[in-house]
Formats: structure tokens, C-alpha cells, sequence
């Protein structure tokens, strides 16, 4: 005969982690990400200006008008195409060859082109701010530009 002791016929408690502290230490770990990689409008500029790779090659000062197509660069929301005339050694136009169209990027595309267009007449080159919801058009429009510029020397 076998001698029962009270623990004879039960499982051993598992051992379960609790899942509440668990998922709050994901949470927490989540927002700290999202809070550290947060810019602001003003640095996004910053960044978006220093990103476009501009040499500011100086603008050619021939006396004869002279137009420049820029090359097409594809971005998440379309393509950025620009042409620029010279004038006299100074930038006296530029226009958009392409920019993204339909939907949301086309709304945008035609409420910053003239912003766009007039920063890169005012510092007469591609040396540009962007514009604030439209870094990957200001971006792109700021290469196309800055290679033609180029392409004039």
C-alpha cells in the first residue's frame, strides 16, 4: 500500500507571467521612441534644406536668356521636373515641368510651387527652405533646379 501525501495526485502551480506589467512595459518603451524621434516643423526644414545636396554653383552671367530643363526626379508622390531661365546672370523664372498630380499630392503640388518657386528667385538659386508637408516635393524640386544650375556652368 502507497502512502498518499495531500500533494500526491496535483500538478506543480505553473509559473505564468503576468501579462499586465508586460504589455505596460512595451507601451512605455513605444512612446519613449515616438517622443525621442519627434521633430518639430522648424527642424524638419533644417533638414529637409541641408538633405538636397546643393553645391550652389555660381549662376552663369551670360547677357543672352538662356532656358535650362532640369532632370526628372521621381519621389514617393511623383515626379519633380523644373526649368530655369537665366537672364543677365540672374534666375529670372522657373517652371514646373512635372509635379505630382491627383488626389492629395496634386493639391499640395499646386499650393506650394509658388512658394517654392518664389524662395529659389529670392535666394536666386536652389538654396531653399521647402515647404513644411511637402519635403519630398521641395526636395526634389530643389535637385532638379540645383542640376540645371549646374548644367548652365
Amino acid at each position: 500500500m502507497k502512502l498518499m501525501t495531500p500533494d500526491a495526485g496535483r500538478r506543480a502551480p505553473s509559473r505564468r507571467v503576468p501579462k499586465r506589467p508586460l504589455i505596460a512595459t512595451a507601451l512605455i518603451a513605444a512612446a519613449l521612441v515616438l517622443l525621442l524621434s519627434f521633430r518639430t516643423p522648424d527642424q524638419i526644414s533644417a533638414q529637409a534644406g541641408s538633405r538636397a545636396g546643393r553645391s550652389g554653383a555660381p549662376i552663369p552671367s551670360t547677357t543672352a536668356s538662356k532656358s535650362i530643363t532640369g532632370p526628372l526626379i521621381n519621389t514617393r508622390w511623383g515626379p519633380v521636373q523644373v526649368k530655369v531661365t537665366i537672364d543677365g546672370g540672374k534666375i529670372t523664372a522657373i517652371t514646373a515641368l512635372k509635379l505630382p498630380v491627383g488626389g492629395r499630392s496634386g493639391r499640395i503640388s499646386q499650393q506650394v510651387e509658388p512658394k517654392l518657386r518664389q524662395q529659389a528667385l529670392a535666394a536666386q538659386g536652389a538654396n531653399i527652405n521647402g515647404v513644411s508637408g511637402a519635403t519630398f516635393t521641395s526636395n526634389a524640386y530643389a535637385q532638379s533646379l540645383q542640376a540645371a544650375l549646374d548644367s548652365a556652368n
